[in-house]
């Protein structure tokens, strides 16, 4: 069986002369990992995810959203940097959120922790991409 990975999207930001195809996945959670992202609160956070993302030039791929914590997907600009986008993600979803739930505000001091995890994603192996390299230097 052979498994055929879909087309790598590119990208062309022109202001900046880039072409570029960088995947990220993206986790956080709430202070304390409460269960609090159910019903109306995780309706309005993907609303909010996606409208933040479409902002900064980046594309949701895909988005779970648990009680206790995000999983994203991101295509995102490398001009803005990942951990950049990812604090804006947060600090634009817990403005809106605790202002629309007043009830987080008094569950929780803050609604994300500071942390977060972020692991780039690729279709190729390093192997593959170095075999690459090592082929171009004849040319």
């Amino acid at each position: 069986m052979e498994l055929k990975s879909p087309p790598k999207k590119y990208h062309h930001n022109k202001n900046k002369h880039i072409v570029y195809s960088c995947q990220y996945h993206v986790v956080f959670c709430p202070k304390y990992r409460r269960p609090v992202l159910t019903g109306k609160i995780k309706e309005r956070l993907e609303e909010l995810i996606k409208k933040r993302c479409k902002e900064l030039n980046t594309e949701v791929l895909d988005m779970v959203i648990a009680p206790d914590h995000v999983h994203l997907l991101l295509d995102a600009d490398p001009t803005i940097g990942i951990n950049k986008i990812v604090a804006q993600i947060k600090g634009y979803t817990s403005n809106r959120l605790r202002n629309e739930f007043p009830e987080l505000k008094r569950k929780l001091p803050t609604l994300w922790t500071r942390g977060r995890f972020i692991s780039t994603v690729g279709i190729v192996t390093l192997d593959v991409i170095r075999q690459y390299i090592d082929s171009q230097k004849g040319v």
